[in-house]
């Protein structure tokens, strides 16, 4: 049993159980603010009964014309509470809310091609690789360590604007592209 609800600024004290995960990228405080007051409604957390954060998912909407769409930032899970369709239901809200309110044409993300787990959920999901970006976490200056270069897959999933599916590729895998490509 979990809840459903906006992210709020609080809960920044409360998600360290989830932000010490190895997948998840944490940022700073001021970066989470933006979002929560530029996006609220594409910000939500599941929470437990007992008032513990389970997992969050952030996001936004933008682009131009056709590119127009919502983005996934971040979406994580804490470890104890994987495996339970939580990630599914953040992903739902955040697709419809990009469809519905923003009018998005696609809902896309970026996730490092190492993590096999999240690319096989995003697939069960129906993303689908749009790209591969050489060297995406690298170019972040997330403050890892300078040798985290990874690779990233741009995933993509058209939403009711894009009933013709313009906004995906059936070969994205070997489309490769720079991260100084990526606007």
């Amino acid at each position: 049993m979990s809840v459903l609800r906006p992210f709020r600024a609080t809960d920044m004290f409360k998600f360290n159980n989830i932000n010490l995960d190895i997948w998840t990228e944490t940022y700073g405080i001021s970066f989470y603010l933006t979002y929560l007051s530029r996006w609220p409604d594409l910000c939500c957390v599941q929470e437990a009964p007992n008032g513990h954060m389970m997992g969050y998912v952030i996001g936004k909407a933008e682009g131009h014309g056709q590119d127009w769409h919502g983005h996934v930032t971040a979406l994580t899970v804490a470890p104890e509470y994987r495996r339970l369709s939580l990630a599914r239901k953040m992903m739902s809200l955040l697709e419809m809310v990009s469809d519905e309110t923003y009018k998005g044409f696609f809902v896309d993300l970026y996730v490092r091609c190492t993590n096999s787990v999240a690319i096989s959920m995003y697939e069960g999901l129906g993303y689908s690789v749009y790209r591969r970006v050489r060297e995406y976490y690298g170019s972040l200056g997330l403050g890892r360590a300078s040798k985290d270069e990874e690779d990233a897959f741009d995933m993509r999933k058209p939403l009711s604007r894009d009933p013709h599916r313009r906004s995906v590729r059936a070969n994205g895998r070997e489309f490769v592209v720079s991260a100084h490509d990526v606007s």
